[in-house]
């Protein structure tokens, strides 16, 4: 209106013509007509009264005309297009053509669009998000704590608050855990599922440290016991941006009800045990969840029952068993140290880095995605578990041997074996130092009949050269299948006790070398070879 005036001054006081008041004020010859011949239909008088300012003057010179009264058109209820906006597969579209077919002379798809946007701007922000529904469910931990007293010691102890909430009901749940480790982000989303009844499409958690190895706004990678946790129960994970609330906006809305309506009214109450807390939380939640809306119609339980319930994904079978993930390199013995304890894999393995995956029962472990070996969890460190089945060939034929089983086998082919196979163990201070000797003597049976190694075996016990290559010696020159006695007639006796014991198979003795010089060819083969 400064330039209207300004015009009228011109014009009345400075006597210009409309040509050149419009070129004083940079406007066109025919705004600064209008303006005089609407002056002049106003009836008014240059001067302007006092009374007249720029919103009379206005009103005066620029009157609207009278516009008819707009045809009234019915309206939808805006609430249950809200809810039925939550359903998989509803669009604005569609509710708007059921809302045409039941009112043809209603407003049409802009202006129905319209509408509900300025409805909707009149609710609170946290629903002005469409969530469909079984589509999300969003999940935090709370910020106050609750103290739970300890009956025997007295001590305070804070317990965690967890807390989910559904996309589209906004049906809340909550349970206190006494750490936010992941084993017990695990526990409460087990709980939470199995107090929907349901499973949603999508978990939406924050980048804990718990839960999300590596935050990263392209590719968060995700705990592989939380990647597992979502396999089993067919949903996925979908970290929100970090430092994003607003991507979680469901479950910051529910914490601030769970700290107001459910936290706060218990702040005098005192606890003494978890599942104590629980209850008490399991009350305070109920009647949140059935707790009237304010702007819509229903609550939270009966949006739940009427929208998503049949919109979750089923429920598997069998709880989640807590499965921890670690890395581990298989050593030379084709074993892998788990908390101290030493378990078995293939022996082709060895060396290659593998996935374990630790249960309250078992140890799986996996190599390329596949299960390679399985053994029931053990807590005693130092010591190992092992399948036979993982060990090379060699390596099971020597195991399956142990002394009692090598004395009996020698025993089938008669006493003297057995003896034999008694004095090569005895001789080591382990056993399995034998096992080699004791392997070959007995193998001789596959070449030589099984009297000739016992009279074989007889003869190394009485000349006292018990060994596997004296017995070898004995049969490959026939010495076995001579009597044992010397050229004299008179019999051979055994080493006598007071002589000094033989320790090793090389110590002979003065006896030996005496019957050598009575009956050379009664000499083993491989000292005959040697002798002058």
């Amino acid at each position: 209106m400064r330039k209207v005036v300004e015009a009228l001054r011109l014009r009345f006081e400075q006597q210009l013509s409309q040509r050149a008041i419009a070129r004083c004020l940079g406007l066109s010859q025919g705004s600064i007509n209008n303006y005089l011949t609407r002056f002049a239909a106003s009836g008014l008088a240059w001067p302007l009264p006092p009374e007249v300012g720029d919103a009379a003057l206005e009103a005066q010179l620029f009157v609207q005309p009278a516009q008819p009264p707009p045809a009234e058109r019915p309206l939808p209820d805006w609430p249950t297009v809200q809810q039925e906006l939550k359903r998989k597969g509803v669009t604005l579209q569609l509710l708007w053509l059921e809302y045409k077919s039941q009112s043809p002379d209603g407003y049409q798809y802009t202006q129905f669009c319209q509408h509900y946007r300025a409805w909707a701007a009149t609710l609170d922000p946290v629903l002005r998000q469409v969530h469909v529904a079984g589509a999300r469910g969003f999940v935090d931990y709370a910020g106050p704590t609750m103290p739970v007293i300890d009956a025997d010691t007295g001590e305070e102890r804070e317990a965690q608050i967890f807390v989910s909430a559904l996309g589209a009901s906004h049906l809340i749940f909550t349970v206190a855990t006494w750490t936010q480790t992941l084993a017990d982000w695990i526990s409460a989303h087990v709980q939470m599922l199995e107090y929907y009844g349901g499973v949603p499409a999508l978990l939406v958690p924050d980048n804990a440290s718990a839960l999300v190895r590596s935050p990263c706004y392209y590719e968060p990678v995700v705990n592989p016991t939380y990647q597992e946790f979502a396999t089993h129960y067919r949903t996925a994970i979908l970290p929100t941006r970090v430092a994003a609330p607003r991507d979680k906006a469901k479950v910051e809305t529910a914490v601030q009800i769970v700290e107001r309506e459910i936290l706060a009214p218990l702040r005098h109450e005192r606890f003494f045990s978890l599942s104590e807390l629980n209850r008490a939380l399991a009350i305070r939640r109920e009647q949140v969840n059935d707790r009237p809306f304010q702007k819509l119609a229903g609550s939270r339980r009966s949006v739940f029952e009427a929208t998503e319930r049949a919109a979750l994904g089923p429920l598997p079978a069998a709880r989640y068993e807590l499965a921890v993930w670690r890395r581990a390199k298989v050593n030379i013995d084709y074993h892998l140290s788990v908390e101290s304890h030493y378990y078995s894999v293939p022996y082709p393995l060895v060396g290659a880095t593998v996935d374990v995956r630790l249960t309250a029962t078992t140890v799986e472990i996996l190599h390329d995605g596949k299960r390679i070996a399985a053994h029931a969890r053990s807590a005693r460190k130092g010591e190992a578990t092992t399948d036979p089945g993982h060990r090379p060939k060699a390596h099971q034929r020597h195991l399956d041997w142990s002394p009692s089983r090598l004395v009996r086998w020698g025993e089938s082919l008669g006493p003297s074996t057995g003896q034999v196979v008694q004095t090569i163990l005895a001789r080591f201070p382990h056993p399995e130092q034998g096992y080699r000797a004791c392997l070959g003597l007995l193998s001789l049976e596959r070449k030589y009949d099984r009297r000739r190694v016992e009279a074989a075996c007889a003869r190394a016990t009485a000349t006292g050269a018990v060994s596997y290559r004296s017995v070898k010696s004995m049969l490959a020159t026939g010495v076995d299948q001579l009597s044992l006695t010397d050229t004299g007639g008179e019999p051979i006796a055994p080493p006598s006790s007071v002589h000094l014991p033989v320790t090793h198979a090389h110590i002979r003795g003065a006896e030996y070398y005496r019957r050598a010089t009575q009956a050379p060819h009664a000499l083993p083969l491989e000292d005959l070879t040697h002798a002058d």
